[in-house]
C-alpha cells in the first residue's frame, strides 16, 4: 500500500487531469437525477382517476 502522501501527489499531477474530469461527472449525475425525479412526478398520478 502506497503512503497516503504519494497518492496524494499523484492525484494532484496535472498530467492525470486532462479531459472534462469533474465537469462532466457533475454533468451526467445531476442530469441523471432530474430524469428521475421528473419520471416521479409525471407517473405518480398515473395510477390515479
Amino acid at each position: 500500500m502506497p503512503h497516503p502522501s504519494v497518492l496524494l501527489a499523484a492525484a494532484q499531477d496535472p498530467a492525470h487531469q486532462t479531459g472534462p474530469g469533474w465537469l462532466l461527472r457533475t454533468v451526467i449525475i445531476v442530469g441523471v437525477v432530474g430524469a428521475v425525479l421528473l419520471a416521479w412526478f409525471l407517473l405518480r398520478g398515473y395510477g390515479k382517476d
